[in-house]
Parts: structure tokens; C-alpha cells; sequence
């Protein structure tokens, strides 16, 4: 029988005690980081993530990659966001190889490519991030158990995914996801908006192992049952 959570204020907990509160299991440890209105919408209707987080969800977000060994993020996501260079390593997913033009300034060393033979944009992204930097990891379609395994031998073994939805499908549907982080915001979209995932079908059970809440707001661990 599952142990019930108790539902906990983020208030009360301290920056130390927030970072045991969501300490890996085991290593190495993927973890997808996600916010949503209570009706299930990803996005605001700007169609970004932003206009739907607030200072509950950030204070996480912030203790997630602050402890994080490197990010991990599909380009889509990295250009609907606008994502700027992170303090920690960010590994680009993209079948195409392409780098979002906001972080083609980065420091030789701080972005990753992890891509595909047949990549048209290849040899573009090997020059511009060298060789050790781009990780082909199949031939048509991204090897991500090999993904989550390349990035252990690196050294980071908590590594933290920040979506998009259909990479979260796509990570789950490959059995390599450790536990979704799952921010509820008190508000309602509507519309068609984009949940947090889509794509390929899955069927994954999950057990709550943190509930915490503040004005409102329900920020929630849950581990992936062992299929």
C-alpha cells in the first residue's frame, strides 16, 4: 500500500531542507520539471510557460537547477521560450541539429547537441560546438536511453529535463523518466492549449512522494512506478 503524502507549506520549508525534500533517489536520476493550469494547459494563452508560473513554481524551478548536473531540453522548446544560456550544461535534443539562435554565443563547452546521423544540420553543429560537444546517438531517431547513459559517464547524474511536452512523451515511451516535478497553478485556460504530454502514447503510473503548497499553488514529486 502507497503511503499517503502530507500536504506540506512551501513557506515553511528552508533552502536546505527544499533541496532534501527533492534529493535523487539513486544515480542517475531523470527528472521532468513541468507547470500547468489546474485544467491541464502547459501554456498561457501567449503560448509560452511563463504566463502561467509564478513564485512558488520559480522558488522550485530554482532549487531544481541549482542542484541539477545539466539540463536537458528539446530545441523546440528552447526557441518557443526563449531560453537564454544557463549557468549549468544544456543538452539541445534535435533531430535536425539546430541551435536556437539565443544560445549560438555560449561558451565553448556549455551547450550539447544530442542529435542523429542523417542530421542535415551535422556538420554545422560540430563546427560550431565542437566534435565532443555533439552526441549522435542513432541513425534517424535519438537513442535516449543512450542519451540518459552518455550524460552518466560524463559525470552528471542528476539530470533535469524541462520538456518540451513531446519530449516528455517521447522520454517516457523510452521507460528513462525517474520522476515528473509538477507545479498545479490556481487558474483555468481553457482553449486547446498544449499539456504537458504529447505525442507518442503512454501509459505510466505514478507514485506522489512530495506534496507541497503555497497561496494556492500545488507543487508535487512523483515517482515513475517500475513498469
Amino acid at each position: 500500500m502507497t503511503e499517503p503524502v502530507e500536504l506540506q507549506r512551501l513557506a515553511d520549508l528552508s533552502d536546505d531542507e527544499l533541496t532534501r525534500a527533492y534529493a535523487p533517489a539513486r544515480e542517475p536520476w531523470l527528472r521532468v520539471n513541468f507547470v500547468s493550469t489546474v485544467d491541464g494547459a502547459a501554456q498561457g494563452s501567449d503560448g509560452v510557460s511563463k504566463s502561467i508560473n509564478n513564485d512558488a513554481d520559480k522558488r522550485v524551478f530554482d532549487a531544481l537547477r541549482t542542484n541539477a548536473d545539466c539540463l536537458v531540453v528539446g530545441a523546440g522548446t528552447l526557441r518557443t521560450e526563449g531560453y537564454d544560456v544557463p549557468r549549468l550544461p544544456l543538452v539541445v535534443v534535435s533531430r535536425s541539429a539546430d541551435l536556437p539562435p539565443t544560445l549560438r554565443d555560449a561558451p565553448r563547452g556549455r551547450i550539447l547537441m544530442a542529435t542523429v546521423a542523417s542530421s542535415d544540420g551535422l556538420a554545422a553543429a560540430r563546427e560550431h560546438l565542437g566534435d565532443d560537444n555533439v552526441l549522435v546517438l542513432g541513425e534517424d531517431e535519438i537513442d535516449l536511453p543512450a542519451l540518459k547513459r552518455e550524460l552518466a559517464e560524463r559525470g552528471w547524474r542528476d539530470q533535469l529535463c524541462e520538456g518540451g511536452p513531446s519530449l516528455f512523451a517521447d522520454l517516457l515511451a523510452a521507460g528513462i523518466v525517474d520522476e515528473l516535478c509538477w507545479t498545479i497553478v490556481p487558474r483555468l485556460a481553457g482553449g486547446d492549449a498544449v499539456r504537458i504530454a504529447v505525442g507518442a502514447e503512454v501509459d505510466v503510473a505514478l507514485r506522489p512522494a512530495l506534496l507541497l503548497e503555497q497561496d494556492g499553488t500545488l507543487l508535487g514529486r512523483w515517482l515513475v512506478e517500475p513498469a
